[in-house]
């Protein structure tokens, strides 16, 4: 073995390499916002189903299930912001929408609050914050869009992209 390789090993244990992960860095082109908008109505059906529930042991075990996949949406409502907010959005389209990145960080914080709180007020401040990137998001691609109620127990209205 020579010392090259042997130094390479020894780099390995001692620095050991970790695994990232990522949307696309090739950048592949495809990026969508809905499901952030998904993660952020998860976040709100979590706060509603939080808030009806009673002080006996089964409400208990729900609240630490509801609580999980709350903080689990909200880490992946991130996470979809971030990689629009970085990868996809321009200088050109600050230009046109130059509240953008004010947008997306104070839906950051939304989703942290959101991950921190039980707060359906937090939660329906996400959601709309998501929308709001949702029809920018669009519209750069010069595509309309339009706000249709949502069929599912959370309610809300969601972002959707009209297509001829």
């Amino acid at each position: 073995m020579n010392m090259s390789t042997l130094k390479d090993k020894l780099l390995d244990i001692v620095y050991p390499s970790k695994y990232a992960f990522a949307h696309c860095d090739i950048p592949c082109g495809i990026y969508d916002p809905h499901t952030a908008q998904l993660d952020a109505l998860t976040i709100v059906r979590m706060n509603q189903l939080i808030a009806g529930l009673g002080d006996d042991s089964e409400s208990q075990n729900k609240l630490g299930r509801y609580m999980s996949v709350k903080e689990t949406h909200a880490e992946s409502c991130k996470n979809e912001l971030r990689i629009i907010w970085a990868d996809y959005f321009k200088p050109e389209h600050l230009e046109k929408y130059p509240d953008l990145h004010d947008l997306f960080w104070q839906a950051m914080k939304s989703a942290s609050k959101t991950r921190q709180q039980v707060s359906l007020e937090a939660a329906e401040e996400l959601l709309e914050s998501v929308r709001k990137i949702s029809e920018i998001f669009w519209a750069t691609k010069g595509t309309e869009t339009k706000r249709q109620p949502f069929p599912s127990p959370a309610g809300g209205e969601i972002v959707y992209p009209i297509t001829s």
